[in-house]
């Protein structure tokens, strides 16, 4: 059974950078478009950023000029660099993606969120 599996959130002082990171654990499971979305003071989760399986991004205007989201195909495995932190980055932290596997689809998978804490 494939999962997303997240990695590199943690607590950081405003200003600071941190990477996430998100890869899918089944054998022969490709990453399509994939997204990172965050869930804050229990409001519903929002696109930070997205990524096409040619490597076109869009962004949330809130974070434009400093997130950045990457793939490396070789690895299966999708980026969000945040660079510039503010408080108000504070969420948890989830990687969507839609996947392929010996050409069959697997839409719309989430991974189990990581904690992203900006301190001031």
């Amino acid at each position: 059974q494939v999962q997303l599996v997240e990695s590199g959130g943690g607590l950081v002082q405003a200003g600071g950078s941190l990477r996430l990171s998100c890869a899918a654990s089944g054998s022969n499971f490709v990453i399509d478009a994939a997204g990172w979305y965050r869930e804050a003071h229990g409001n519903r989760r929002e696109l930070v950023a997205g990524i096409t399986s040619a490597g076109t991004t869009n962004y949330d205007d809130s974070v434009k000029g400093r997130f950045t989201i990457s793939r490396d195909n070789a690895k299966n495995t999708v980026y969000l660099q945040m660079n510039s932190l503010k408080p108000e980055d504070t969420g948890f932290y989830y990687c969507n993606a839609d996947m392929t596997s010996l050409g069959n689809w697997y839409r719309d998978y989430w991974g189990q969120g990581t904690q992203v804490t900006v301190s001031s």
